[in-house]
């Protein structure tokens, strides 16, 4: 789908390319979900003359494959893009267009590159070899060396306005909850899609802690599902309803502002014990991903919740490692 915000970007790269104003590198920065990968698509598309051309940049951005081509992000297994990478990234543009329209190379995201890596790159900025374009993506400029943001042109992204947004997203998912979506993403659309799924997780979950409070769930069954999800999802938003949970039992009253957890469900439970619940959740939050067994623990917390919180405490696990889980 047509990102339609970036149509004076767009306009503004077009007049470039007439006046034959092309810089050697550019900077596409902007918050995370304004579509700045997409766009950075499109000017490589337009630049290696790859058909078929779209008039805009597009949402999922669009696949490329061409041997003058280089897009550069972080190894899977690593947060940073290594001296390595650019290093290999410098020689490869040093050879003669297969194609004979320049070559292109995106580093996504530029922030992410180590101190060394990027000053590898500076000579190749201040003086790119014949007919390259370098394209950087920033998603935060703050941890950009001054030396690579001196020497690339900027071109800022922005979100669109709230309405131009929301008809945007409703587009592409008519009648979905966008508006609470896009206010988590801080206006941005892209960012707001995956929020929205974030949100649908949420209210899933919610259901579930109100089935099991119920009496109408396994807790085996809820907690096979929810350890699909990533542990840390699971227990931020276990915590936050948690939380909210306790701040209205501590104002004497059986709802508060976001909490979604039912009264008759919350009037179950045995309050004295809520916050020794959330405590143990809050505990497991801090604790090292690979430490325990995440379906193990999920077990043991929703047995507890579905048995109303009767009993909470620590329980040492059986291989020796630590981890916390509530009794059950």
């Amino acid at each position: 789908m047509d990102i339609n915000w970036h149509t004076q970007f767009v306009v503004a790269w077009r007049d470039r390319i007439a006046h034959k104003r092309l810089p050697h590198a550019i900077l596409l920065a902007g918050p995370v979900g304004v579509g700045k990968r997409s766009a950075a698509g499109w000017i490589a598309r337009q630049r290696l003359q790859i058909l078929p051309e779209s008039a805009l940049p597009v949402y999922p951005p669009e696949p490329l494959q061409h041997p003058d081509l280089r897009w550069i992000s972080p190894p899977e297994d690593k947060q940073a893009i290594g001296i390595e990478q650019i290093r290999e990234l410098v020689a490869d543009l040093s050879l003669t267009s297969y194609a004979g329209a320049g070559k292109v190379a995106v580093i996504d995201p530029a922030n992410a590159m180590t101190n060394n890596a990027a000053n590898s790159l500076l000579k190749t900025l201040e003086e790119p070899p014949g007919d390259a374009l370098l394209i950087l993506i920033a998603d935060r400029l703050g941890r950009l060396p001054a030396t690579i943001f001196s020497r690339c042109q900027r071109i800022e992204f922005a979100p669109p306005s709230e309405a131009d947004a929301l008809a945007w997203l409703d587009h592409l998912r008519p009648g979905a909850a966008w508006a609470d979506a896009l206010r988590v993403a801080g206006g941005a659309p892209i960012s707001a899609i995956a929020a929205l799924e974030s949100l649908e997780m949420s209210a899933s979950m919610t259901d579930d802690l109100n089935a099991l409070g119920r009496g109408s769930a396994s807790p085996v069954e809820v907690a096979a599902r929810w350890a699909k999800l990533d542990p840390a999802f699971v227990l931020n938003g276990l915590a936050q309803q948690l939380k909210l949970a306790a701040i209205a039992v501590s104002a004497g009253r059986d709802s508060a502002k976001g909490l979604a957890i039912d009264q008759s469900v919350l009037q179950r439970m045995d309050r004295r014990n809520l916050f020794c619940y959330l405590d143990i959740i809050n505990r497991l939050r801090g604790q090292p991903g690979g430490s325990y067994n995440v379906q193990l623990t999920l077990e043991g917390l929703l047995i507890d919740w579905a048995d109303g919180l009767k009993d909470c405490g620590l329980e040492p696990p059986n291989d020796g490692m630590t981890f916390l889980r509530a009794s059950g």
